[in-house]
């Protein structure tokens, strides 16, 4: 239990994912429908809390284990460091700058929408990279390479795919990603000499 006390917001943001995401899968797909991030339901309705809902759903099993696995990987580490408030302003502000950079690139795609928590996953995951820079994270379990690298190598891959087609939101990716770094320093300037 001191484990799980250790990191609160994590443990209870992903209990929430899990529920949230079981239920409009398999339970109430057209709960999933009024909630996922919609540019035509924006626009058009100023339903403007899709920016926060679409982050608890997922469009399959895979999807949600992916991204609450990268949340746990990193998550707890970051709240730890940065405290329970300030995680949470990383992972919410980096959910709002992941859908802000979708809203942006895609205004003019009425039929446009996205879900899933990766935008705020990706800056929990830059937010610990900004205060582990050099610690070794290894790729496929196997192939040890520096935080600051994977930094690197997330950003620069999210912009170099970022206008392919695909269901996948590297737009998202990418906004969330530089949200988590921006706000971890502006949370932490004391970071900012690493």
């Amino acid at each position: 239990m001191g484990f799980v006390a250790s990191a609160p917001a994590v443990f209870t943001l992903i209990a929430i994912n899990v529920a949230v995401s079981l239920y409009a899968l398999y339970v109430d797909r057209k709960f999933l429908n009024r909630c996922l991030f919609s540019i035509q339901r924006l626009r058009a309705h100023g339903e403007w809390y899709r920016l926060i809902t679409a982050s608890f759903l997922h469009g399959s099993i895979l999807h949600l284990l992916v991204n609450m696995y990268v949340l746990f990987m990193f998550g707890v580490a970051v709240e730890r460091e940065l405290g329970t408030a300030d995680f949470l302003i990383v992972y919410f502000g980096s959910q709002l700058a992941a859908k802000g950079a979708s809203l942006m690139l895609n205004w003019n795609k009425w039929d446009y929408s996205s879900l899933g928590a990766s935008g705020a996953v990706s800056g929990v995951l830059l937010s610990y990279c900004t205060f582990a820079p050099f610690s070794m994270l290894y790729f496929l379990g196997l192939v040890p390479i520096p935080a600051i690298a994977v930094a690197v190598i997330y950003i620069l891959y999210s912009r170099i795919v970022m206008n392919r087609k695909g269901n996948v939101a590297h737009e998202a990716h990418l906004g969330g990603a530089l949200g988590g770094i921006v706000l971890t320093f502006l949370l932490h300037p004391e970071l900012l000499p690493f």
